[in-house]
């Protein structure tokens, strides 16, 4: 995941032609992704309460002030939970196991990029437990779409790369699998 920023915040301060959309701020917020992680089976103290609550709170701020939201859930806590809130769940993926795989995350993660890049929501948002040692774990919220330049960061010492095709392939593949890897890690840390 470093790695993988540390050529996107290359890419994306070498280029200025081209702006991703995963780069573009949004003038007005009308519509929020939501990214929400939790885990399938219970018996894990607040670990799923806290986060809910947290998610729960946000969302009703957000409703006061007039946006849209739909969800995505990963485990089946956040996915029973956001179903009786009425929450709008446009993707979902459970059972996920001791050892969750990137592949069964993908089509729940696309089905969100694709919505922002569609103009779907104008921010998408990841509320995930963040794993610090085994007896404290800190619910967290983050955004994840637009990345901002500090999340990505400067580019730092010297660097060039001769892009193949081209520079705008090169950041859609990069930009989407940092996406990725940072809702795998979210998962990974969760499962811890």
């Amino acid at each position: 995941g470093e790695k993988i920023r540390n050529v996107a915040a290359h890419i994306s301060h070498a280029n200025p032609e081209y702006r991703h959309p995963f780069l573009v701020r949004r003038d007005t917020v009308k519509k929020v992704g939501i990214i929400i992680i939790t885990t399938d089976k219970g018996l894990c103290g607040g670990l799923n309460t806290n986060i809910q609550r947290l998610a729960m709170n946000q969302m009703k701020e957000w409703e006061t002030q007039g946006e849209k939201m739909e969800v995505c859930c990963i485990g089946n806590k956040g996915f029973g939970f956001m179903q009786r809130l009425g929450a709008k769940v446009v993707s979902h993926v459970t059972q996920l196991g001791d050892r969750p795989q990137m592949d069964k995350l993908i089509g729940a993660i696309k089905v969100m990029l694709d919505g922002y890049i569609q103009d779907r929501f104008d921010r998408v948002m990841i509320f995930n437990t963040r794993f610090v040692n085994t007896m404290k774990q800190e619910p967290t919220m983050e955004q994840l779409l637009p990345l901002s330049g500090e999340a990505l960061g400067a580019p730092t010492g010297n660097w060039d790369y001769i892009y193949e095709p081209d520079a705008k392939v090169v950041l859609e593949q990069v930009l989407t699998r940092y996406i990725e890897a940072l809702i795998y890690q979210a998962v990974t840390e969760n499962m811890a």
